[in-house]
């Protein structure tokens, strides 16, 4: 497997040759000299952004925010003179997040950082109850006392400092010690878990239904403030995340006898089953209309932030190329699709129905580009084990100004995503899709499915730039000659079972609401 730097490596090979100055091209071909005025001059990515970011805001599939930005989205490409529809593709079930107050009323008075996960129950109006963890020992006998009490699941940390910080100023033998004793206790506490006899995704309902107010949990990102936020396990009573900190608080007051008590007021609605959609936009193709060139990009999110950099971004890219072409590529010669998809937290289910329900699509599929990872520059192409596609990557990045293409580095021939995001619906039917991934940011550690995912973590320049270069891929690969199917044979070995890896099995994205939260 080859890792060629773009822009750089290429020329060496003789590949291609990278303009000399800035915003200079090796190509004179005048669309792509517009798509750089219109992506990098007149660029609206900003404008879009802080719309769906901060008005629509969160696009949890099922809810009306998710409704609402379909919506939006059709009324934008519309206002381009795009044509735009939203497709259902199944039923998800539905739920309205309301307002969560999380405060500690004994033995001190202290509003508690944290939210009630998505699909949680709400309380109907003010509960209070003391918080009491797991027993070491004992778990049926204890089992009777959590009636009108929130029951603490997760593991408290002893320090919400990321590692960084205290890799930094502590003493090499402080820091050593202090690791040492995380892993005893992380390791007592998970026996606690084991003692229970149940799993951490049964163990909430038991609680439940053994009448327990509620039950809280902290899934720290390791990074300052910062909490992975994702579904509730319980069907009668709510499930909050607090902070780090304010986690680590209520438990130790637990834990020493101290009789913490909480008033929590979480307010929540299930709608019912309801239908999920995808939203699709398409500029007709000129002479080959039945091949397809396709932007893609997963629309969905969880709602503790708003979803900027998952995948708010990556829809805006999709959205702002697509802008673009509309404006200096409005004739183009195959057709160009978008899909923003819905339901990829859940197990990519829009994109693989989509795929489904359009075989037409994947049949005449001549590239799917795919951004999910959040708000940096992109960084890197793989060929997803398609043998043929990197001279095509290559030709086509050799005519893109090197401002954008010294940052791409291509994996060839790569290997299948098999999971990970969207483009894994069309590249299981072999079909020529393309993650175009980008640089961290601390994407891991800071924003994806966090409740800091928010506006304000977006770089706005490396938008632009993920727009402009998807737009000039879109372009290129429309004009181009068919991209070749052909496969790799030979197989690298997966890291996790030690077996050669085989390329992805399609499965049905049809989900109906009972089946999968993650």
């Amino acid at each position: 497997m080859k890792v060629i730097r773009a822009g750089t490596t290429l020329v060496a090979l003789g590949i291609f040759a990278a303009p000399a100055a800035a915003q200079t091209f090796s190509s004179q071909d005048p669309v792509l000299q517009r798509i750089w005025q219109e992506g990098m001059e007149q660029s609206q990515a900003y404008r879009l952004s802080q719309t769906l970011m901060d008005s629509v805001g969160p696009r949890l599939t099922g809810s009306p925010g998710q409704k609402g930005a379909n919506d939006w989205a059709v009324a934008m490409y519309q206002q381009w003179g795009i044509e735009a529809r939203n497709e259902q593709y199944g039923t998800w079930r539905g739920w309205e997040r309301g307002t969560t107050h999380i405060d500690l009323i004994e033995p001190r008075v202290r509003t508690l950082e944290g939210m009630m996960l998505a699909w949680s129950p709400g309380t109907n109006g003010k509960v209070r109850g003391e918080v009491t963890v797991l027993p070491a020992v004992g778990f049926e006998a204890w089992l009777p006392t959590v009636r009108g009490k929130f029951v603490a699941l997760s593991y408290p940390q002893p320090t919400c400092r990321p590692n960084t910080n205290l890799e930094e100023y502590a003493t090499e033998a402080s820091l050593e010690q202090f690791q040492q004793e995380r892993r005893l206790a992380q390791q007592a506490w998970n026996a606690r878990m084991q003692a229970t006899g149940h799993s951490g995704r049964d163990l909430p309902r038991v609680l439940e239904q053994a009448g327990a107010a509620g039950i809280l949990q902290s899934r720290w990102s390791n990074g300052w403030g910062v909490q992975k936020i994702f579904s509730a396990r319980t069907e009668q009573v709510p499930t909050l995340d607090l902070s780090c900190e304010d986690y680590g608080l209520v438990v130790r007051l637990a834990e020493h006898n101290q009789s913490p008590v909480l008033e929590v007021d979480a307010q929540a609605e299930f709608t019912g089953e309801v239908p999920a959609y995808n939203t699709i936009a398409m500029i007709r193709g000129s002479e080959l209309p039945d091949e397809y060139v396709m932007l893609s990009a997963h629309y969905d999110s969880w709602d503790g932030g708003s979803g900027a950099t998952d995948n708010g971004t990556g829809s805006i890219t999709m959205m702002e190329a697509m802008r673009i072409l509309k404006t200096v590529y409005p004739n183009p010669r195959r057709t160009i699709l978008v899909g923003h998809w819905s339901g990829e937290e859940q197990g990519l289910n829009g994109s693989r129905a989509f795929a489904a329900d359009h075989p037409e699509v994947v049949q005449g599929l001549q590239a799917l580009f795919n951004q999910d990872n959040g708000t940096g520059r992109v960084a890197n192409i793989s060929m997803q084990g398609l043998t043929g596609a990197g001279q095509y990557f290559a030709d086509w990045l050799g005519q893109i100004p090197r401002e954008i293409t010294q940052h791409i580095d291509l994996n060839i021939p790569g290997t299948p995503g098999g999971g990970g995001s969207d483009y894994a619906s069309f590249i299981c039917s072999g079909a020529p899709a393309f993650s175009i991934s980008s640089l961290s940011w601390e994407y891991g550690t800071y924003t994806w499915h966090t409740q800091r995912d928010t506006f304000d973590k977006i770089w706005m320049d490396d938008l632009k730039n993920n727009a402009t270069l998807t737009a000039m891929l879109v372009y290129l690969a429309s004009e181009d000659d068919r991209v070749p199917r052909d496969r790799r044979t030979v197989m690298p070995t997966s890291r996790r079972t030690g077996e050669p890896m085989t390329w992805p099995q399609c499965r049905d994205g049809r989900r109906a609401s009972e089946g999968y939260f993650r």
